[in-house]
């Protein structure tokens, strides 16, 4: 453990470059029109401006988890902010959609880098008894920034172009460069064996699992080219992963992911909640956005203002619970944001025709926003409270790799879920059943299509609602966080991790 005399501005400093990376994974849907007609590009090719910065982030997440406990989670954190300020200006500069790919996987990998890193910091430098509130700012942080990116998007496209959702990470990642540089302590660092089988099947298994889940419907979840298929690289990256859990039991030296974490009964539900936080929260904007947009007629940043309840409740909340889950059993808060959520999402359901007072769905943005704030803290907090330093790292590449498959799982489903929906509501939509995807309405959807199109985004909504009661169910089998003692006691060891490690102290 370390003991830091100023662990706040710490925080603060990281919490910059988090919120400016998870921003990234939505502010791009946003700017796809315009990326489209700057670039001449087609919808095929947009789409993978997207998916490629969420695989190059995604898949890496266990491996650069683990090179922070290795090398020190400041030096990844700041080699990942660089990578990915000067992959956003490259973004921006891009003269064709190939360019903007390929400086996309360099964005997200970048992002992979540092992610891991933020948590893994405020695990050493906070108490775990005290680590709520800390975790109530970085919580917040991640359930504000999936909501301001589609806001922040439309509000610089319309005004500045594409270019600038990228340009804008110039300024902020130097400005947090420098505050990470001066205010981040340089913790020690453990000398781990790497873990080279381990490192290559978990990057070819999450590789293809994700690959082949985010682009099935692309697809069609058929065939890819020749003998690949979309379900050959899901069955194939399943099988490749259980061969990396099988060699990680196996392994009688240091494995990449020490399967004595899930040993702890908080930290496996806490990521089998956040997989499903990651899920809903990816999932349910796609068919609210449609309805906004196709059925109400909102501009993309009209649309993404009815969200504004929710990120304003959200932010405001989330630091006062971070306070509460230091003294009280964080299941009983988790579980029900959880099931608040669910409840918004089932009000939104019902709300959903084309002549509903439009002002009425702001009710249901500000439960979620009291959802929110209930959620992202005591989730991450509770996942955190047991880990020793030394695993730090591993364990926040864990919790952040399940949350960010959740949310490639979600955006899948819904998409298909979607399809589906319209296809059984617009039998009689341009192109028949297999082309009434919102894709293939030019302009404004025709009014008589109006209540089959509502009816379908309604019941898309329902998936996401019910997926979300799954962690609430694991939220209430948490165990009760037990005392923590010795904790920034030199030469001690916390209760919780005593026995994994010896102790380790640096002052700052």
């Amino acid at each position: 453990m370390e003991i830091v005399a100023r662990p706040w501005p710490a925080l603060w400093s990281l919490v910059i470059g988090f919120f400016m990376i998870l921003i990234d994974t939505t502010i791009v849907s946003v700017a796809n029109p315009s990326i489209m007609e700057g670039l001449n590009a087609d919808i095929n090719s947009v789409i993978w401006v997207t998916s490629a910065y969420l695989l190059a982030y995604a898949v890496p997440l266990l491996i650069t988890g683990r090179l922070g406990d290795r090398f020190g989670p400041k030096n990844l954190y700041l080699a990942g902010l660089v990578v990915f300020t000067l992959a956003s200006l490259w973004c921006g500069l891009s003269g064709d959609v190939e360019m903007l790919i390929v400086a996309r996987v360099f964005q997200g990998f970048g992002a992979a880098l540092m992610t891991p890193q933020t948590m893994a910091v405020i695990t050493r430098i906070f108490a775990p008894d005290r680590r709520g509130a800390a975790m109530g700012i970085w919580g917040a942080t991640a359930g504000v920034a999936t909501l301001v990116g589609p806001i922040l998007g439309g509000v610089l496209v319309d005004g500045l172009g594409w270019e600038w959702i990228f340009f804008i990470n110039v300024p902020v990642g130097i400005i947090g460069f420098f505050l990470a540089l001066r205010y981040v302590p340089a913790l020690s660092t453990h000398p781990h064996k790497f873990d080279i089988p381990g490192v290559l099947l978990s990057a070819v298994g999450l590789f293809l699992l994700v690959f082949g889940i985010q682009e099935g419907e692309t697809y069609d979840w058929g065939t890819i080219a020749g003998p690949i298929t979309v379900w050959g690289l899901i069955i194939s990256g399943i099988a490749v992963l259980v061969v990396f859990v099988v060699w990680q039991k196996l392994n009688k030296g240091e494995p990449l992911l020490p399967l004595s974490l899930f040993k702890d009964r908080n930290f496996s539900l806490a990521n089998i909640g956040i997989t499903t936080v990651g899920f809903t929260v990816t999932a349910f904007t796609l068919p609210l956005i449609f309805y906004f947009q196709m059925v109400r007629g909102l501009t993309p940043t009209q649309s993404a203002l009815m969200m504004v309840p929710m990120a304003l409740i959200s932010g405001g909340l989330a630091p006062l619970v971070g306070k509460v889950i230091d003294r009280v059993n964080p299941k009983f808060i988790t579980a029900t944001g959880l099931v608040l959520m669910s409840v918004a999402l089932f009000w939104n359901s019902l709300l959903m025709h084309p002549d509903t007072p439009i002002w009425l769905f702001l009710l249901p943005s500000a439960v979620l926003g009291f959802a929110n704030a209930g959620i992202w803290a005591p989730l991450s907090s509770t996942v955190t409270r047991n880990l020793p330093p030394r695993q730090a790292g591993a364990g926040s590449g864990v919790y952040n790799t399940t949350r960010q498959i959740g949310a490639v799982l979600g955006s899948s489903a819904i998409a298909v879920l979607i399809q589906a929906r319209l296809a059984a509501e617009l039998p009689a939509a341009p192109g028949g059943s297999g082309e009434s995807g919102p894709m293939s309405f030019a302009g404004a959807l025709p009014d008589a299509l109006h209540e089959g199109f509502s009816t379908a985004m309604a019941q898309s909504i329902l998936l996401p609602a019910a997926v979300i009661l799954l962690g609430a169910a694991a939220a209430l089998f948490f165990a009760k966080p037990q005392p923590v003692q010795g904790w920034g006691t030199p030469g001690s060891v916390p209760a919780a991790s005593a026995g994994a490690e010896g102790s380790e102290v640096r002052s700052r």
